[in-house]
């Protein structure tokens, strides 16, 4: 699950319009998705997961939010890509290692002025989505966000440290 303060600017970044058509690739547990739903009431959200675990909870999350403006799309990306209808704005939370082949599909796919967000973290997926984008002559945002919770030890109050997550967010 996309962390709430990582989803919060992951969303920001995507500028999210009330009849945008929505991809979330590498979905998860859907969090991302669900919110760009809520957000997107006159759109659809599209959330490709390849994990059936996954899929179940997203479509557990969809009936508990009343996102009946979502659609859990089983498989793996960019294979079922070609199936979905053009995208406004695509957030891409996991890539399974081929992020320049759905990249590829997305270019092709998303509509004028739409807008790319990825989290990753690993820098080999950071520089080869830069490598692809960098490529095509897109101007890349990067940021990097780390975020820490405080936590309880015997009578002391710790901030402890999350996994760092990288935030590329690109406008085509």
């Amino acid at each position: 699950m996309t962390k709430e303060e990582v989803r919060a600017i992951s969303l920001s970044k995507l500028r999210l319009k009330k009849d945008f058509t929505v991809w979330d690739i590498g979905a998860g547990t859907g969090a991302v998705s669900v919110e760009a739903a809520l957000y997107c009431k006159e759109g659809r959200v599209y959330a490709v997961e390849k994990d059936e675990k996954a899929l179940k909870l997203i479509r557990q999350n969809t009936g508990a939010f009343g996102t009946l403006n979502l659609t859990a799309v089983p498989g793996e990306a960019p294979e079922v890509l070609f199936d979905l209808p053009d995208p406004d704005r695509v957030f891409i939370g996991g890539s399974g290692g081929k992020i320049a082949e759905i990249l590829t599909v997305v270019m092709q796919r998303l509509k004028a002025g739409g807008v790319i967000v990825i989290n990753a973290v690993t820098m080999e997926t950071v520089h080869r989505a830069q490598e692809f984008l960098y490529a095509g002559g897109y101007e890349v945002e990067t940021i990097l966000v780390n975020v820490a919770r405080s936590v309880r030890v015997g009578g002391s109050t710790l901030m402890q440290a999350r996994n760092p997550v990288f935030i590329l967010s690109v406008k085509a």
